[in-house]
């Protein structure tokens, strides 16, 4: 098909009609179909569901001779930590193993920094704005609202933030944090650059205690079998000058049981012993049978490996599905671009201007629940009214070929009346 902007207007008003005729014979077929969150599938789930048997034969023992049904070991257990050092990014010593919510993790990290302040700081947050790449993951951007910090957007670049930009605004002192997905970001599907990495590791900030988020989210999250890499930002960081600049949020939620998982922080020492002595007035210990049982279900990094390899052959003919669809409605019409993400959960797309809104209200109608337009910018508003967030990996297979249909042919029902209002026809 011809780029839509280029059809003359006899063309242009014959498709559509068809495309109207193809939207409403969608329409019909009754569908209910949902594409909204990046939740694990019950099959993924499944892949966990010999955890549940374990620690087992009464054996609550850790390594250390720690019973894990009491009190204590507030840092996690070593054994743990020791497990997924190398997919966080950082020595055993160096993390904290919590309960199941990594977002809950990051809340409690911009309450304490507002109450108490951080290492380097001389005294608490006070009216701190932070860095969003967009488009950018909406839980971020509504920790911010919750508490009144000032979001300033950064475009991504197909490598990570625009770190001139980044560079610039860092430069303010009351500029305190950054949201980063460094692999696989939610939702463009990024991997940093070691450059980005070891700019943002470097960069002089205008704070001198001011935070990299660093949202590992993703981090093992593979769609093909090439496993991307990030440099290792902590390192970079110390060998900079900066070893407490960037905090590390993890966890298991979407590698083993989404409400039942590992959550984990990891720092610099100064940062951990921060953690830690905020955390001691809040907790006695987090749930180590539940680490205990992390451990002897995944055994060692090859097995995580393995492990997530079991996740990767059911959510690549997922994003395979969504992919044949865009190429085969969307290829060549101008209506739309989109990644093509090597791991994550998600697939951005960027629509015709001025039509995001319109396409999720068409697929509504259609049957389809979308990703409200706009989510991926801080308060809700995209400028462009453009981006949108495709979530394949909770619906089954079939529900996502489906879906993938429809949601194309909207992206190009929406396309073509832009065209056609912008021409008065």
């Amino acid at each position: 098909m011809n780029r839509i902007v280029d059809l003359p207007n006899a063309e242009l008003q014959a498709l559509r009609q068809q495309v109207r005729a193809e939207y409403d014979a969608f329409r019909a077929r009754g569908l209910k179909l949902d594409m909204t969150r990046g939740k694990p599938a019950a099959d993924q789930l499944d892949l966990a569901e010999p955890m549940l048997a374990l620690p087992g034969n009464r054996d609550h023992f850790s390594e250390a001779g720690d019973d894990a049904r009491n009190y204590g070991v507030l840092q996690g257990l070593p054994e743990a930590r020791a497990l997924f050092a190398t997919m966080i990014g950082a020595p055993p010593a160096q993390i904290i193993v919590l309960d199941n919510s990594s977002l809950a993790v990051m809340h409690d990290t911009i309450v304490w920094a507002l109450l108490k302040g951080v290492p380097g700081g001389s005294e608490p947050w006070s009216k701190p704005a932070f860095i969003c790449p967009v488009p950018g993951y909406d839980r971020h951007f509504a920790l911010c609202e919750e508490f009144g910090i000032r979001m300033i957007p950064v475009p991504m670049t197909g490598h990570g933030p625009d770190m001139d930009a980044v560079e610039e605004l860092v430069a303010d002192p009351s500029v305190k944090g950054m949201w980063c997905v460094p692999k696989y970001s939610n939702p463009s599907g990024d991997v940093y650059s070691d450059e980005t990495v070891r700019r943002l590791a470097g960069m002089r900030t205008g704070a001198p205690d001011f935070r990299l988020f660093w949202d590992n989210a993703y981090t093992v999250h593979h769609l093909t079998p090439h496993r991307h890499e990030v440099a290792d930002i902590l390192d970079l960081c110390a060998k900079a000058g900066n070893p407490d600049r960037a905090f590390i949020f993890a966890s298991t939620s979407k590698i083993t049981l989404a409400g039942a998982g590992l959550a984990f922080f990891a720092s610099s020492p100064a940062n951990v012993a921060w953690y830690m002595a905020r955390m001691f007035k809040r907790t006695i210990g987090s749930d180590k049978l539940n680490q205990l049982r992390h451990v002897r279900f995944l055994k060692d990094h090859a097995g995580l490996m393995r492990h997530m390899d079991g996740h990767r052959a059911l959510l690549a003919p997922k994003f395979a599905a969504v992919q044949a669809a865009l190429d085969a409605r969307l290829t060549g019409t101008g209506a739309a671009t989109w990644a093509r993400p090597d791991g994550g959960y998600f697939i951005s797309l960027d629509a015709t201007p001025g039509t995001a809104k319109n396409v999720v209200a068409l697929a509504k109608d259609a049957g389809l629940a979308l990703t409200a337009a706009g989510s991926t910018w801080p308060g809700g508003n995209d400028p462009n009214d453009s981006n949108l967030r495709l979530a394949p990996t909770f619906p089954s297979q079939a529900d996502v070929t489906a879906a993938s249909e429809g949601i194309a042919l909207c992206i190009l029902f929406a396309a073509i009346e832009k065209q056609c209002a912008d021409r008065a026809l």
